[in-house]
């Protein structure tokens, strides 16, 4: 694990740090957002353990809207969110920590949604459960009982692109396609009905942000992949990510800000742009 620090913004927070601040009484809401695309719900592994006092936020259900022409997971209903977050016990002025089991994919979603919608204190368990697990940090099999939140969200605090948005991203910025290499290139697509990826874009898959345990690389590391691909820090070109449903992209947004990028997120992503025949497909790499 990286040294047990938060980054600059308070982005992440190591296992270590975060049992600090909950031993120190200061008002902290944990949200578990387990959840897999292939593996069983996560409610399930939320039932198997958890950090104590965490309330479980289901990615289909409550930080997506049901898959339609805006792609297999659209922005819930912004109303819907806020409501479903003060049930979780959200607080405007309490810090907020977004955790899944591991890389922080999942968990990233919140993370955007949160800070779209306004609340600016939300932090990353940087390494998920299994991170604070191996910290030897207390797990509890209990249902959380959240205190009344009182938030109430205003959307638009994040950069976001619809599909002609994303289209003139790839055309004159830097638009970055966080799928797996090959589900960009087309030579696969186990999810989606057509193959390929948004032309112009360029393939940066975001498991490249995290090593082998699930923590977010370095940012000198970050910076370096990033520059790679022609981000700099000085956002010129305008940047913009998407992935297959605007799940991983948020995960990728995460990414860039921990280096000082504020990227837009295309939250249709690649299958909603499909919907729409008249939209151009390319294959191969970049």
């Amino acid at each position: 694990m990286h040294p047990s620090t938060v980054v600059p913004h308070s982005t992440l927070v190591s296992a270590e740090r975060l049992g600090e601040l909950l031993a120190s009484g200061e008002p902290v809401t944990l949200l578990d957002v387990s959840w897999s695309l292939d593996g069983p719900p996560g409610r399930t592994h939320y039932a198997a353990g958890h950090l104590p006092g965490a309330v479980f936020v289901d990615l289909e259900h409550d930080l997506s809207d049901p898959a339609g022409d805006g792609g297999r997971h659209p922005l819930p209903d912004p109303e819907r969110f806020a409501a479903t977050m003060r049930a979780a016990g959200v607080r405007r002025f309490d810090p907020v920590v977004v955790y899944d089991h591991c890389d922080g994919i999942a968990a990233a979603r919140a993370w955007w949604l949160l800070r779209y919608h306004g609340h600016d204190d939300v932090r990353l368990l940087d390494g998920g459960y299994d991170g604070w697990v191996a910290a030897g940090g207390p797990t509890s099999a209990k249902d959380a009982q959240p205190r009344a939140g009182d938030f109430v969200g205003t959307p638009g605090a994040m950069p976001m692109l619809d599909a002609v948005g994303a289209a003139t991203v790839a055309d004159s910025g830097i638009l970055l396609d966080a799928r797996a290499g090959e589900r960009f290139r087309g030579e696969v697509e186990p999810i989606d009905p057509v193959a390929g990826h948004i032309p112009g874009a360029r393939s940066a898959p975001s498991c490249d942000n995290v090593g082998d345990d699930g923590t977010f690389e370095p940012p000198d590391r970050l910076r370096s992949q990033f520059e790679a691909l022609g981000v700099a820090g000085d956002h010129r070109p305008e940047v913009g990510v998407y992935c297959g449903s605007g799940v991983t992209a948020a995960h990728e947004v995460l990414a860039l800000h921990l280096i000082g990028v504020e990227a837009a997120l295309y939250p249709g992503s690649w299958s909603e742009w499909i919907t729409d025949p008249a939209r151009p497909v390319a294959t191969g790499p970049a």
